[in-house]
């Protein structure tokens, strides 16, 4: 059987997705430094989420490093390793980043459950895609071990267009329901519209960056199956969502003016939705560090109406 080969469009593109991706895990663990750094106080769960996140991309970028290997060194030259069945480390790959887009995007779902006042036909629908998506890629692993040849990639168009097709809409639902929520908390403060246009920003950037990397693996796969062009972006594609996953966690200090790198406390107005503006004494990042925020001895109330001021930092603590 002949073999339709192109050192450039297959190696030469599965290297330079290995490259891509060794340089997008090499910001995730920046960003992992400085999230461990910064909020020492978080909730563990947060603390277990992002060292779970960082451990499946570095097992991720090892599957990664191994398929490379195999088929640039290990077997280099040999042309029939493409009429051979994948290796399994290239298969494997798929599901772990699966894996990790799926804990960041039901993250960002419940962001949209906060900003959206618990809407949960939205969140649901979040929800839904996602785990949609799973359940597609994870029959696209299995069928991608019974294969009797690297080149019938292309055989599994339908499954693996329908996995991709589903992460875009995930992503495109979900930055375009942080868009509609976050507007309608702006109250014509400047600070605080600033505050909200920011997150609006982030969420579009965000969800832009990897609805366009999902979309082009599609439409790659769709045109060039015989080749590892597609594979270049889909190594990287994991490594984005778990950096706009840190990135989130992050830059809450920016967003809301506060961070957790000690136990000092502070006196921070807190919007409440019965129309009461309340004075407490917090930890730096009550909301993450798993305390009780507030102190009896510092709380009053005033019933006069909520300045726009206090409501926009309480929408942006959900962050």
């Amino acid at each position: 059987m002949a073999v339709n080969f192109n050192k450039d469009n297959t190696f030469g593109a599965a290297f330079a997705g290995f490259a891509a991706s060794s340089l997008c895990l090499g910001v995730l663990c920046m960003q992992s430094y400085s999230y461990f750094k910064r909020y020492p106080l978080d909730k563990t769960l947060y603390k277990l989420l992002v060292a779970g996140v960082l451990l499946l991309e570095l097992a991720d970028q090892a599957l990664i490093s191994h398929a490379v290997y195999t088929y640039t060194v290990s077997n280099w030259g040999v042309l029939t390793i493409l009429l051979k069945p994948p290796v399994w480390s290239l298969v494997l790959q798929i599901t772990l980043g699966v894996a990790t887009g799926t804990i960041v995007k039901v993250n960002f779902a419940m962001r949209v459950w906060r900003f959206s006042k618990q809407n949960i036909y939205v969140t649901a629908c979040i929800l839904l895609l996602v785990f949609g998506e799973v359940g597609v890629a994870c029959v696209y692993t299995v069928r991608g071990f019974r294969l009797k040849s690297l080149q019938d990639l292309g055989s599994m168009k339908t499954i693996g267009s329908l996995s991709l097709g589903l992460g875009v809409a995930t992503d495109v639902v979900i930055a375009v329901s942080l868009c509609y929520f976050l507007r309608s908390l702006r109250t014509g403060h400047r600070q605080d519209d600033s505050m909200v246009n920011a997150l609006i920003v982030y969420a579009l950037s965000t969800g832009g960056i990897t609805a366009a990397i999902s979309l082009t693996t599609l439409i790659l796969y769709n045109f060039m199956p015989n080749n590892f062009i597609f594979m270049a972006f889909y190594f990287v594609l994991s490594k984005v969502y778990a950096n706009s996953f840190l990135a989130a966690l992050n830059t809450r200090r920016v967003s809301r003016g506060r961070g957790t790198e000690d136990a000092q406390t502070t006196t921070v107005p807190t919007f409440l939705m019965v129309g009461k503006v309340t004075q407490r004494t917090v930890h730096l990042d009550p909301e993450y560090a798993g305390e009780s925020p507030i102190s009896p001895s510092k709380t009053s109330e005033n019933k006069s109406p909520v300045s726009p001021s206090t409501s926009g930092h309480h929408y942006a603590e959900a962050w």
